[in-house]
């Protein structure tokens, strides 16, 4: 910020960060069909008309949450992939870590939720999850797990199928933090869940040489 520049300057920059923000937690909270525009240009403190100025519809405003504030940590954990060259067992709980702290402080879990409740009636959801996050996330960690197998670190296997084993529970709990926690239901402890499992996991799938 430049000295004596103008409050409004800086808040108009701000303003469609702000808005997609605003609009994933009333994504969250209220699903795709039920929200409404104005409820999401009201938390980001704009009004219906500005909202208008940097996105026509919702689709666009989901597409905005997909590209500006998850990919963001889509591409992080692509980077750890490409970046780490073993152990394995490493690798897989750095990125089991961060994961999960991005579910645990943001409002992705809701998004998810929303995702997967609402794609018969909007397909286009799922269409853009999967192309632009889920396949590319799925489609990283299946190719650290063929570069381990090729050490000779993990057992044969599919590699697509290992990284869905490995990400799976981490969902299962999103699932059931966002369905039946709010309905009186138990939580889990998201952390210590993905700590358990690639204890039992990782067991599996290690070669004899590569186990601790």
């Amino acid at each position: 910020m430049l000295p004596g520049e103008p409050k409004f300057r800086r808040r108009k920059a701000d303003r469609p960060g702000e808005i997609v923000q605003a609009a994933m937690a009333v994504f969250a909270e209220r699903g795709f069909a039920a929200a409404r525009l104005d409820e999401i240009a009201a938390r980001a403190g704009v009004s219906k008309g500005a909202l208008y100025l940097y996105f026509e519809t919702k689709e666009d405003l989901f597409r905005a949450v997909v590209g500006q504030v998850v990919a963001p940590n889509l591409a992080q954990v692509k980077a750890m992939a490409a970046a780490h060259p073993g152990p394995f067992p490493d690798l897989v709980r750095g990125l089991a870590q961060h994961v999960t702290h991005l579910v645990q402080t943001t409002p992705v879990g809701g998004v998810v939720k929303m995702v997967i409740g609402e794609a018969r009636n909007f397909p286009e959801l799922a269409r853009v999850w999967h192309d632009d996050l889920v396949s590319q996330a799925l489609g990283a960690v299946a190719g650290a797990i063929q570069a381990a197998q090729a050490r000779g670190e993990v057992k044969p296997g599919d590699p697509r199928s290992f990284a869905l084993q490995l990400i799976s529970p981490l969902l299962v709990g999103v699932i059931w933090r966002e369905t039946f926690v709010p309905v009186g239901a138990p939580p889990f402890d998201l952390s210590a869940l993905m700590r358990q499992h690639l204890d039992t996991l990782l067991n599996g799938m290690l070669a004899e040489d590569a186990r601790p």
